[in-house]
């Protein structure tokens, strides 16, 4: 099945399953059912494994908050969240038999290798995902189209890793504006910011929705958004179900995107105040103990969550430079320590 958006159909409804599938694929093939039968257009899995995400350190760079996420570390989450690798061909092809679209969020250039040999037909990049050009530079390579979010980033941040994308002679791509803050208060949204990103950097702009709320998205169709992608579950109690559409108002939900009409309006591009989305961005760390006089090579750093360290945009211009004083193994590297 190939990705269109049809003008006539607006918005293009994405049911995110996430780490919803509470850890069950016959749970996960339930949502992709009752998410076709509700009307969705497409449904949205996420691809990766603890290693492809963060490293395996107690060290506290790596922790976070065990109430709000039930896990004290990066790695005990991304392995309690994560949809196995195994599950995917047998979630494709169900999708596929049922007729719905089934595509994922790759978090690392070897996801992506995997997700090619599914035939995944087009590919979304996270907002934590978004400055991780290492990335970005193989989903672009495949051709295929791209939907990129922004939460957690600037305009120019944002405008950075458009220009890379295209740069890189990715396929059509599409924007998420979203507020990466789970759930998201009501007044964290500017969404104006569609329009914004839609005028400035022409190109197709929808919403990723992680409030409580329905009538924030219905806001967002009126100001332009062509996409909607929404967590959905059985469940307030899974990993992300505090932040999701349960099941049985999805259908009503999905009419009811269907029907509104858009509304413009141009203000200035903005974040909200409390950003604490952007840690969990992708950063530089060393994964060796480096030494002054030592040659930063793609074996001695890694890029990786949490954002403490250089941008992982800057990773490419880092490879040949030298160290300027010593760094611990798993510790972010930072510009004090470049030559």
């Amino acid at each position: 099945m190939k990705f269109k958006i049809i003008k006539k159909k607006l918005p293009f409804f994405i049911a995110e399953i996430s780490a919803n599938h509470k850890g069950s694929i016959k749970h996960a093939r339930r949502l992709i059912k009752f998410a076709k039968e509700s009307g969705a257009d497409a449904v949205k899995l996420q691809t990766y494994t603890p290693s492809s995400i963060t490293l395996n350190s107690k060290n506290n760079y790596f922790r976070i908050n065990k109430k709000k996420w039930g896990e004290d570390y990066l790695w005990g989450l991304y392995n309690k969240a994560m949809t196995p690798l195994a599950w995917h061909k047998n979630l494709f092809d169900y999708s596929k038999k049922i007729g719905i679209l089934c595509f994922s969020s790759p978090f690392d250039e070897e996801n992506v290798n995997f997700l090619e040999k599914l035939n995944c037909p087009l590919y979304k990049i996270s907002s934590f995902e978004n400055n991780h050009f290492p990335l970005l530079k193989r989903i672009a390579k495949t051709k295929k189209p791209i939907i990129m979010s922004t939460g957690t980033s600037t305009f120019k941040q944002i405008k950075k890793s458009v220009n890379y994308l295209k740069k890189n002679k990715c396929g059509k791509l599409h924007l998420l504006y979203c507020v990466s803050n789970y759930p998201t208060k009501i007044n964290e949204f500017n969404l104006n910011n569609i329009n914004i990103l839609k005028k400035k950097l022409k190109l197709t702009v929808g919403f990723s929705d992680h409030s409580i709320e329905d009538f924030i998205s219905y806001f967002a169709v009126k100001k332009g958004a062509e996409l909607i992608e929404k967590h959905i579950t059985f469940d307030e109690n899974a990993i992300d179900g505090k932040f999701s559409k349960k099941i049985e108002g999805l259908k009503t939900f999905i009419s009811n995107l269907k029907k509104i009409k858009y509304l413009k309006d141009d203000f200035k591009y903005s974040l909200p105040k409390n950003n604490e989305g952007h840690k969990y961005k992708r950063s530089i760390f060393a994964v060796k103990d480096l030494f002054k006089g030592d040659k930063i090579t793609p074996e001695n750093i890694r890029v990786v969550r949490p954002y403490l360290g250089i941008d992982a945009s800057e990773y490419f211009l880092l490879i040949g430079k030298k160290i300027k004083k010593k760094i611990k193994k798993n510790s972010p590297l930072l510009k004090k320590h470049i030559i």
